[in-house]
């Protein structure tokens, strides 16, 4: 590998934010080897981490409590984990549920019986319960009714459940919740920020989710075991790869990237960052093409097997399909090893779908960890900064008319363009979305109305004095704090701001989702609506037997092999 000189017209040069923060761009993202999980696969790797179960008291039908445990950055961590029947009529993964088939809690320490009683009593009731400063993460999670129940009778029976069933579904127990930071009286983020391996966002939520993903595996098996007695079979080593950990989620997580803009900047400039260092490379070595090229074969294959009920995903998953083959009919190894084969692949991708850009975006950062694992260390953020309102009228005018000029295009005059409002549910404390002419509560709308709220400062600044000092003009139009500090953060954080109407009639929220969602490492990306999603987390990954022997990457867009020993029709 050789990089590009320094000052060269490659090196450096990060994908401006006028095309990397439209809407419909971002909800077309892939998970990349920075991704959150894959951070935390890595690092659990590099440590050699052991994962011990020192109580499992699971009953015959799988009711009960344990325990998992391991040392990781220096501190022991437990998952305690609590399944529980369910009544068919009580099963919903809607967030308003109150009662699920398991719940968890990510523990800071090894608990002992009382700490165990404790959480028994609460965990199950999640956010209804009262918690301490030692409980870090709290979730919950349903099992896949068919499937779950499918792989028990299968391997009670000494089989290997249906290879269709297993690739169709890919998890065994989907998540409806997984709160960290301080939520429901938990553990504060500031308890845990600054130990090694927990640093980086939602790693402590990763941590868990992993952990949950080992339990369900455990739990299928151990229910297949007290029902066949000696003829039951394990889950074979391609299945328990295969299977990881599945999420419903809703409205709840689209606000998220709107009120942390330093954050999401944080972890756009990383993925851009590592894509242009990538881009630099002059001449790739042989084992990075190679590499790439393996990738590309394995991503059509996973590609092939995602299929959804969402009618607009499904059309774009197609042309995906369409453009995939297309680009490995001109694409070898000859072509990759003339100079500058990244940057060119870069711009030859211009002319494919968005899905197609960035689902190639993820594929030529693979092979270059050793030059772009460290951007993932830059994206946690402190805390937003402070307003400065020692700058004048016209120096913020001047920020706003560059970082907002999309915004100030918008025409707010038109129906559409205000058509929906933001707001926090009375009922759940959760965000979701409404119709301004077809429902109230418009006045309590949240702040994610950025663009028309820049417009309405920038009429204001338009009649004030350029030369008057800010703290004045606040002083004079209070209302405008909130607008202030977006256009003073984005003049110099390009990645803050989502460059769309999110209150306009074509927003489609999903797409913030697939944003998040993307960061954190999901895969299967499932829309069911405009408004909620079904995803898989950890699916390939190394699992808690073999952490510290498996290869830390080499699991990126799994697909289920058509060779896994001993399965079924």
């Amino acid at each position: 590998m050789t990089a590009a000189p320094a000052g060269s017209a490659v090196e450096g040069t990060l994908r401006p934010a006028s095309t990397v923060m439209r809407l419909a761009r971002l909800g077309a993202f892939f998970p990349t080897r920075i991704s959150f999980l894959r951070t935390m696969i890595r690092r659990l790797h590099g440590e050699g981490a052991v994962v011990r179960r020192p109580v499992w008291r699971i009953d015959d039908r799988g009711y009960g409590v344990a325990v998992y445990s391991l040392d990781f950055g220096g501190h022991p961590y437990s998952l305690v984990a609590f399944s529980t029947e369910l009544a068919p009529e009580d099963r919903s993964d809607r967030v308003i549920a109150e009662a699920w088939d398991t719940s968890y809690v990510l523990f800071d320490g090894i608990p002992d019986a009382a700490d165990i009683d404790r959480l028994a009593a609460a965990v199950p009731r999640q956010e209804a319960a009262r918690y301490t400063g030692r409980d870090l993460v709290l979730s919950r999670a349903n099992r896949s009714v068919r499937l779950f129940d499918h792989v028990v009778d299968a391997l009670a029976r000494g089989d290997q459940p249906d290879r269709t069933l297993i690739a169709e579904t890919g998890y065994l127990m989907r998540t409806t919740a997984v709160y960290g930071n301080g939520k429901f009286g938990i553990a504060d983020r500031a308890r845990i920020a600054g130990r090694p391996g927990l640093g980086g966002p939602f790693q402590a939520e990763m941590l868990a989710v992993w952990l949950i993903r080992g339990f369900t595996l455990d739990l299928v098996e151990h229910i297949a075991r007290r029902r066949g007695g000696a003829q039951a079979a394990t889950l074979a080593p391609g299945y328990r790869r295969y299977l990881g950990i599945g999420n419903s989620t809703g409205l709840g997580m689209a606000p998220f990237l709107v009120n942390h803009p330093l954050l999401l900047h944080n972890w756009i400039a990383a993925r851009e960052t590592a894509l242009a260092r990538v881009r630099g490379i002059e001449r790739a070595a042989e084992a990075e093409i190679s590499a790439f090229l393996a990738g590309l074969d394995r991503v059509r294959a996973h590609v092939r097997d995602w299929r959804v009920s969402d009618s607009r995903q499904m059309a774009r998953i197609e042309v995906l399909d369409v453009e995939l083959e297309a680009v490995s009919g001109w694409l070898d190894a000859a072509w990759l090893s003339r100079l500058w084969p990244w940057e060119r692949l870069m711009a030859e991708a211009e002319r494919l779908s968005l899905e197609g850009q960035e689902l190639l975006v993820s594929l030529v950062l693979e092979p270059h960890g050793a030059l772009i694992d460290d951007t993932a260390d830059c994206m946690a953020s402190a805390g937003e900064p402070r307003l400065d309102p020692t700058v004048t009228v016209g120096d913020l005018r001047r920020a706003l008319d560059t970082a907002f000029d999309w915004a100030l295009a918008i025409d707010f005059s038109q129906p559409g363009e205000c058509q929906r409002f933001w707001y926090v549910s009375e009922e759940k404390s959760e965000p979701r979305l409404g119709e301004r002419r077809l429902e109230a509560g418009a006045e309590r709308e949240m702040p994610l109305d950025v663009a028309r709220r820049v417009q309405a400062l920038d009429s204001d600044l338009a009649a004030a004095d350029p030369a008057e000092r800010l703290a004045r003009f606040l002083l004079r139009h209070p209302q405008h704090r909130f607008a202030v500090g977006r256009v003073q953060l984005a003049a110099g954080h390009p990645y803050a701001e989502i460059r769309d109407n999110l209150i306009g009639a074509g927003c489609v929220p999903v797409d913030m989702l697939r944003c998040k969602l993307s960061f954190f490492g999901a895969g299967r990306f499932d829309p069911k609506s405009d408004r909620w999603t079904r995803i898989v987390l950890f699916q390939g990954a190394p699992g808690l037997d073999d952490i510290a022997t498996a290869d830390p990457d080499g699991w990126a867009f799994p697909i289920l092999a058509r060779d896994v020993a001993g399965t079924g029709p």
